[in-house]
Order: structure tokens, then C-alpha cells, then sequence
């Protein structure tokens, strides 16, 4: 169909529906509502949606510009999947179809799903392929060449997207062996690949390879290299061309050696620059495929003029457009002003299209004027300077994130709190149930009054308190019923902030976020957790935490302004939540949590980026919690990411308590935490809430005996990975109570020891 690169492409596109459509299929074959022809049905019927949806924005339906993926829950997963990497636990007894990528993805009462962690440095979480020196691949799933067929009956020539050889294999746990020393079993399974995608039609296959652009610690670039070039010349062996795909950071240094392997290279422009690849077609990523701010379209075709003077070049987005919403004219609610200044998925297309026709000689003029009248209009706005708020920061004192020494708070706060060994407790947020919800949304359509509202919501957070109570559970929660979410919660209670509709961004499988949007700068105007804590206090004698989201989580987890360094942005939200602190302290609260589960998700891919970003980082924590009493225990959350990098700016948040995801990497993060000779509170999780699957006892007093083994009794912790928001009460009280159980044997063990 097409020998060059098309004039404008995207590199991948939301995918769970302009509605969550496939959300909501895949829950419905999860509880059985819908059966696995109906599911097939559902998800089809959402990516022909998408297809015809990028026609009509500007992408051509005949020449490749259009990708194509095959995922229902993740594409890390899709490549186990097509490759027959099956985990060496499950051999010749994985099912096959929906039940056996549904028990990859989610696990069942006897097998424990793959483990789960981040995307490089996104909020998207991946499945993370487990292989053995016995691990052996081929094609052995067509839903990609499936696919490809399916768009073309639906009258689109598209372009396959896989995930490369060197980054399947740099983001791969393998038992005996170097996963990267796999790659001449694997890549001849890509050549088999193309082999059919060429069968079907195909022309350009997109190996996405963004491992090129991160310094790993456990493989060198070279070996990346090395193997990209060899599932490269695979799939060009079938006849196909190649656009390599990096993304997600600067390719300059790290592409110039496949050069001569690939037909066309897709370049991060964004967070990046063009590397020295002499007149290789390049796919010029100057719309951002990670925030959602309107393009500079003058900067941007300027930028693009420049690279065309030295050899062929297309538009492109700088990641592929999962990681932002559908589209921003869905949305009733937002301000007309902030409205003008963003662009989500579809505006985006729309901007690849407008850029790509202007490169060639035909601009929309108005398109551009519109453009840059936005961004002068933003520039100036009221709020996105605060003069208060930057006097404050200012004006902020040496000491101002500094606490008291810890062994002085930590007897302070053993004496007020008097706990047992091995304290239990939960991370935050209990099951959202579907009354919740409702009443949520009946309130939000002014059919619930506030005061009904409220009550609603209390009687739940009783609900919360009686059953910790019963269950045994030693520090307690209140559930957090009355938020929609751990971030847009405390943006719709700072300056600042936004909050969208329908602007759903997947996180995981079924999972889908409403990140924020972070325009200007940030204050709290007035308390907003004081009331529900307190009052879960009021029903009981244990200690209820105070529960807040932390600045470099609500920072990851928005789209944030991209006019000032992270840094100073980070220490505005810092200062909103010191006021809460001071007022949940003033209300008698005794333990604040602090959620960070975000700190290792932005940092830097590239070595040299990491101890600034590690710096204002950690800095942020402390400006938001120096300044608790002694008496008062903070504690932050880790979850889903690789920590090992990291652990000393864990150590340097100075939290009293950290609890940590564990429990999928099988108390992988124990070892490092021993090395470190971290000395203060921990919970290494021991329950998966990530999972329906109830975890057995044996199963529980095998990761708590590991974290035994590495922390010391006095430090240590029980408790799940992360929050309870989306399980349901059933699994989750059969869990904690096997938690409490399985912690009551830990106290037993270590006592006699």
C-alpha cells in the first residue's frame, strides 16, 4: 500500500472508549453478565469506533498513518500472550483464550496473577512477563495479525503495533538467567510474526522500544541496542517496514546505531531531541502525548521546517495518546477559558493533521491564530500567578523540612499510641460500594440534599469503623467514602486545580483515573478532611489516621502546568497540605498518612536527571510534614513501582511509618530494605489488592516469615499493598481477616525466638 512514511500519525490511542466501553465489558465478563462472544463483540465494536473516529479527525484511512493494537487489559500482556511466554509456574496448565489471560492478568484462588508495576515513568501500570532459562517462544496467538484483518474489513489499511524484543525483554523477571540473554529464542518468534502480518496485507509494522531511552541498571545499552537491531531485521526479513518508536525521553545517542535497520524512527521532541540518523525518515513527536495543553503550533511547524531541511519527516505525537483523555468536547463543566488552553486525544489528531498539512503548504490559518491566541490568553490569566502564595514559599525558614530527631518521636509516639508488635492497619480507602456511588451521583444531579448526602456517607464510615473494630485491626481508617478519587479529591479542594467529566485515562485493565488538571498556582482555601476523620474518631478508642494524598503523587498523577519547574509546583501543593496537617493535628488527630505512591513513577529514565528530581522530591514531603509535633505519626505509601532505585529517598522522606507494596513482587523490596539498614517503621505488604483472589494463610505467614526475616519486630508493620477502593467487601473482609490472623502468628513466632 505505501512504500514512505505518511505525512501525520499517533502512536497508539486510548483504548478504553470514548465512555469506558471496554471497561465495562470487561467487567461484565468478569462477573458473567456477559459471556466470551459477547465480550469479543464489545471490545471490536469499541476499537471500529476508534477507527472510523481517526478518519474523521485527519488521519488517512489507506497509507499506515493509523495504528493498530491488540489489547483488552494491557499490551505487555498482549506480547506474552502472542509469543507464548508463558509464566514457568503455569506450563501446560495455562488455559487457553479469555480464562488464561484473565488468570495472567487477575490471578484465581490458586495462582497469583503476573506481577504488576509501572510503565517507565507513567501512571500506566504493566504485567510483567515472568520467563526462566527454560523460557521458549512462537507465535502462538494471532490477535495482532487479527487486528490488522479486522481494520481492514472495516476499510482501514493500518500499521501493527508490537512491543520490541529489547523492551519486552528489559522489562522481564526471569529465575536463572539474564532476561535480556533470552533474545535469540525470542526474536525469531517476531520474524514469525511478520511473517503473517505480511500474509495478511501489512506494510509497516511500529516496534515500540522505549528501554532504548532509559538507563536500566540491569542491562546495558548496548545489549538494547544490540537486540532492537535483531527484531528489527526480523521483521524487515518478511518484507515489512519497520518505524521504531522510542518515546518517553531523549532518543539523541541512543538510535544512531540502528539507523541502518529501520525504514523510519519515531522521536520524543517534546522531552528530546533529533538524533544524528542523517536523512532517516523521522516521526517528529512535537505534539505531547502526556499532558494536555494545546500545542504551540507556530514553535512546533518551525521545529518540524528545521528537521525537514535534512531528510524526510512526518508529524507525530511524542508517546502514543493512551496516557491523555478522549476528547475534550465531551466535557459540559469545564471553564470556557481553561477549555481553550487544552487539547485532548482527538484535539491532538486534529493538531497532527493541521501540522502535517501545513508542513506540506496548505495551513489552516485560523486553526494557528486560534492556537496562539490560547496560549497568550493563558500566559496572562488571573490565578496562574498567585502573589500570596509565591510570598509564602519565599519566605519559608532553613528549618522549614526539618522534624525532630526520630528516635525522640518515636518514643513520643509509642507512648501515645501504645501499640502491639506487628501493628495491623489498612492503607486508606475501604470498598466504594455501589450505594456510594449512586448517592455520589445523585447528589452531583441535585437529587440527594447535602445534609442526605452526608448521612449517607457517615453511616458508612460507621460502617468502616465497627467492621476494622471486629476484624482486630489496630490502626484504623475511615474509609474515605466521600472521595471520588485520592487526587481529584484534593483538587477540588485546592486553588489551582480542575477537574474533568469524563477525561478517563487507564491506568490498568478495567481501571481508569480523571487526572486533575494543575493550571496555576496552588493553595487551600479551607480544611477538608478534618470533618470526616474526626469524626471516625469519635467512634472509637483505636487511632484513626488522618489520610492525605502526597505533592509528588497529586503532581503525577494531574496534568500539570508545563510553564515552571515541577519543583516549585511541588512545594506549593506541600504547603496546602502542611495547613491540613496543622488542622487535622489541632482536631486531636494522633497518625497522619501521607500517600506517596508515585515517588519512583517520575523518576527521570536518564541517570544524570535523578538527584534533582529525587531532591525537590523528597524536599516537598518534608516541607508538607516538618512541621507535625513529635507526638504525631506520619506515615507515607509506596505502591507498584520498582523501589530498589529509590530506597535512599524513602529513607529521606523522614516518615515515621512506610507501608509498601510487596506483596506480588514476593517481598522482593526486603532485601533492599536490610541493605539500606532503613531504621525506621515499615509495612511490606502482604495482600494484593490488585487481585479478586482471596490469599490463603499459607501464602500470608510465608511473606510476613520473609519480612521477619529482613525487619526487625519493633519496625514492622502488617498491612495490604495499597487501598481497598476497588475490591468488593466480601473478598476484602475474608482477607483482612486472614491478615490479622496471619499477623497474630508473626507476633507468636517472633516472641519465641
Amino acid at each position: 500500500m505505501t512504500s514512505t512514511f505518511p505525512g501525520g500519525t499517533i502512536l497508539g490511542y486510548p483504548r478504553i472508549g470514548r465512555r469506558r466501553e471496554l471497561k465495562r465489558a470487561l467487567e461484565a465478563h468478569w462477573r458473567g453478565a456477559l459471556d466470551d462472544d459477547g465480550f469479543h463483540a464489545a471490545a471490536a465494536a469499541n476499537r471500529r469506533a476508534d477507527l472510523a473516529r481517526l478518519v474523521t479527525l485527519g488521519l488517512r484511512a489507506d497509507d499506515a498513518s493509523i495504528p493498530v493494537e491488540a489489547a483488552h487489559y494491557d499490551h505487555v500482556l498482549d506480547a506474552t500472550l502472542t509469543f507464548g511466554a508463558v509464566p514457568p509456574r503455569l506450563r501446560g496448565r495455562l488455559p487457553g483464550g479469555l480464562a488464561g489471560e484473565w488468570l495472567l492478568a487477575r490471578g484465581d484462588a490458586e495462582d497469583a496473577p503476573l506481577e504488576m508495576t509501572k510503565w517507565l515513568d507513567t501512571n500506566y501500570h504493566y504485567l510483567v512477563p515472568e520467563l526462566d532459562a527454560g523460557s521458549t517462544f512462537s507465535l502462538a496467538d494471532r490477535r495482532i495479525v487479527d487486528r490488522f484483518l479486522e481494520a481492514r474489513e472495516a476499510g482501514v489499511h493500518a500499521r501493527p503495533v508490537v512491543v520490541g524484543p529489547a523492551t519486552y525483554l528489559a522489562l522481564a523477571k526471569a529465575d536463572g538467567v539474564r532476561p535480556i540473554e533470552l533474545a535469540e529464542r525470542l526474536v525469531p518468534a517476531y520474524a514469525e510474526l511478520a511473517s503473517a502480518l505480511a500474509a495478511a496485507g501489512a506494510t509497516w509494522v511500529q516496534l515500540d522500544e522505549p528501554a532504548l531511552v532509559a538507563d536500566l541498571d540491569h542491562v546495558a545499552t548496548a545489549e538494547l541496542q544490540a537486540v532492537a537491531r535483531a527484531g528489527a531485521d526480523a521483521v524487515r526479513s518478511a518484507g515489512l517496514r519497520v518505524l521504531l518508536h522510542t518515546g518517553h525521553g531523549d532518543a539523541a545517542g541512543r538510535v544512531e546505531p540502528l539507523a541502518a535497520d529501520v525504514d523510519a524512527l519515531a522521536i520524543d521532541l517534546v522531552r528530546g531531541t533529533a538524533p544524528a540518523t542523517g536523512a532517516l525518515p523521522l516521526v517528529a513527536g512535537v505534539v505531547h502525548g502526556r499532558n494536555v495543553w494545546r500545542t504551540d503550533l507556530d514553535a512546533a511547524l518551525e521545529a518540524l521546517r528545521s528537521l525537514a531541511e535534512r531528510g524526510p519527516v512526518s508529524v507525530g505525537t511524542s508517546t502514543s495518546l493512551l496516557h491523555v483523555p478522549h476528547d475534550l468536547d465531551a466535557e459540559g463543566g469545564l471553564d470556557e477559558r481553561l477549555r481553550s488552553w487544552l487539547a485532548f486525544a482527538d484535539q491532538k489528531v486534529e493538531e497532527v493533521a493541521a501540522l502535517a498539512a501545513a508542513l506540506e503548504g496548505a495551513p489552516d490559518e485560523a486553526r494557528f491564530a486560534a492556537a496562539r491566541t490560547a496560549i497568550a490568553d493563558r500566559a496572562a490569566a488571573p490565578g496562574v500567578r498567585d502573589g500570596a502564595v509565591r510570598e509564602r514559599l519565599a519566605a519559608l525558614p532553613a528549618e522549614a523540612r526539618e522534624r525532630a530527631p526520630y528516635a525522640e518521636r518515636d518514643a513520643l509516639q509509642r507512648e501515645r499510641l501504645d501499640l502491639p508488635p506487628l501493628p495491623t492497619t489498612t492503607i486508606g480507602s475501604f470498598p466504594q460500594t455501589g450505594e456510594i456511588r449512586a448517592a455520589r451521583a445523585r447528589h452531583a444531579r441535585g437529587e440527594l440534599d447535602d445534609a442526605a448526602y452526608a448521612e449517607v456517607l457517615r453511616a458508612e464510615v460507621r460502617r468502616v469503623v465497627a467492621l476494622q473494630e471486629e476484624l482486630g485491626l489496630d490502626v484504623l481508617v475511615h474509609g474515605e467514602p466521600e472521595r471520588n478519587d485520592m487526587v481529584q479529591y484534593f483538587a477540588e479542594h485546592f486553588d489551582g486545580f480542575a477537574a474533568t467529566e469524563h477525561g478517563w485515562v487507564q491506568s490498568y485493565g478495567s481501571r481508569a483515573t480523571r487526572p486533575s488538571i494543575l493550571w496555576g498556582d496552588v493553595s487551600r482555601p479551607a480544611p477538608f478532611t478534618v470533618e470526616w476523620i474526626a469524626y471516625a474518631q469519635s467512634l472509637t478508642d483505636r487511632p484513626v489516621k488522618g489520610m492525605l494524598t502526597g505533592p509528588v503523587t497529586i503532581l503525577a498523577w494531574s496534568f500539570v502546568r508545563d510553564d515552571q519547574p515541577l519543583g516549585e509546583t511541588a512545594d506549593q501543593v506541600a504547603l496546602a497540605l502542611a495547613d491540613e496537617i496543622a488542622d487535622l493535628e489541632a482536631a486531636g488527630v494522633s497518625i497522619v498518612q501521607v500517600d506517596e505512591p508515585a515517588l519512583r513513577e517520575l523518576l527521570p529514565l536518564r541517570r544524570e536527571a535523578r538527584p534533582d528530581y529525587l531532591a525537590w522530591s523528597v524536599d516537598a514531603f518534608r516541607l508538607a510534614t516538618a512541621g507535625a509535633a513529635p507526638a504525631t505519626q506520619i506515615h507515607t505509601h509506596l505502591c507498584y513501582s520498582e523501589f530498589n532505585a529509590v530506597v535512599d529517598a524513602i529513607d529521606g522522606l523522614d516518615a515515621d511509618v512506610t507501608s509498601i507494596e510487596a506483596a506480588r513482587s514476593r517481598m522482593e523490596v526486603v532485601g533492599a530494605l536490610t541493605e539500606h539498614g532503613f531504621g525506621r517503621g515499615i509495612g511490606p505488604g502482604v495482600y494484593d489488592i490488585h487481585s479478586p483472589r482471596v490469599p490463603g494463610a499459607d501464602e500470608l505467614d510465608a511473606l510476613l516469615a520473609t519480612a521477619t526475616d529482613g525487619i526487625p519486630a519493633g519496625l514492622l508493620w502488617v498491612n495490604p499493598d495499597c487501598g481497598l477502593k476497588t475490591r468488593g467487601y466480601e473478598e476484602t473482609v475474608a482477607s483482612l481477616r486472614g491478615l490479622v490472623e496471619a499477623a497474630a502468628r508473626a507476633r507468636a513466632a517472633v516472641a519465641v525466638r
